[in-house]
């Protein structure tokens, strides 16, 4: 019996995501789509991931699922070899989530999502990747070689900044915080008031750069 080959996934861009629909319980955070569904009990939020488990859909394209006591957060991201981030179908997908989790009671709140990445300035990226690798347990993401992600999909991911000279006055590591392009401005607005300064809004709405007290760096990105 022969079988017919698959058609690979059609990669779209974060904002063509944004720009569908019916996802209003839905934030794009980094490469993926996240939605954090409140609920009741532990009891509660198990019988709603195994209501997902019924939706139809290959696979492949099966959400990530972070079941807590308080809510449920899904996040909509394709991992392969030759593909990370959202694809053509995950619109009609998320929408199908979000009816399901009106039909259980369940409410979205896009303002309990955040997403974090661990960002390093290198001189010689393939010199230092694969000790970060290593220690890590840590793969090379799809098409990008500055990146390393778990595997699994559940830590931060690490992504590696090219550096033209050394900054022995400057650090040289930073996070990274994804947050609801909504609630970026309420969050700077609290890190400011929590003693932080703002560096530079040159690349707003996309990034912001802030610092603590003393100088360590954080960016707040929307994308």
């Amino acid at each position: 019996m022969t079988t017919t080959p698959q058609t690979p996934p059609k990669k779209i861009r974060p904002s063509s995501f944004r720009e569908e629909s019916g996802l209003d319980d839905w934030r794009v955070l980094g490469e993926g789509a996240c939605a954090y569904y409140r609920t009741g009990t532990f009891a509660e939020g198990a019988a709603f991931v195994s209501a997902l488990a019924t939706l139809p859909g290959s696979p492949e394209r099966a959400p990530d699922v972070d079941l807590r006591p308080d809510g449920v957060t899904v996040r909509l991201i394709t991992a392969t070899d030759e593909l990370y981030g959202l694809t053509e179908g995950d619109p009609e997908l998320a929408r199908r989530i979000s009816a399901l989790a009106a039909e259980l009671g369940l409410t979205a709140d896009p303002s309990a999502l955040t997403g974090a990445q661990v960002t390093i300035d290198a001189l010689d990226i393939p010199a230092v990747t694969p000790f970060w690798s290593a220690l890590l347990g840590y793969a090379h993401r799809a098409g990008s070689p500055e990146d390393l992600i778990d595997p699994h999909r559940r830590n931060a991911p690490f992504y590696f900044q090219q550096m033209d000279a050394p900054r022995p006055q400057r650090n040289r590591l930073h996070i990274d915080v994804w947050v609801p392009h909504d609630e970026a401005e309420p969050r700077i607005a609290a890190a400011l008031a929590a003693g932080g300064r703002l560096v530079t809004a040159e690349h707003a709405p996309s990034h912001w750069v802030l610092a603590d007290p003393e100088g360590n760096e954080a960016c707040v990105g929307t994308l």
